[in-house]
């Protein structure tokens, strides 16, 4: 069984991700990005959640949803927007 540790919304666990889907993103729209889909913890194994619009914030980069390696355990980071 993976182990797993949460803390608040802080999802880690020593399972790696798969590799990601080849998701192609659609053409693009005014005053959104696209935040590319990823793999979502479910309890006791992935699931993949799609791709999706994100209202666009000026002067800011959208750091979509993905996973960090540390050591041997895989911390899941939410997707966010970064100046």
């Amino acid at each position: 069984m993976p182990g797993i540790a949460a803390a608040g919304s802080e999802v880690v666990i020593d399972v790696a991700p798969p590799p990601p889907k080849d998701e192609r993103a659609p053409p693009l729209r005014d005053g959104y990005v696209w935040g590319a889909g990823f793999w979502e913890w479910r309890g006791h194994a992935y699931s993949w959640v799609p791709g999706h619009w994100v209202v666009e914030r000026r002067n800011a980069q959208w750091i979509a949803d993905h996973w960090e390696q540390e050591g041997t355990q895989w911390h899941y980071v939410p997707g966010h927007w970064e100046r």
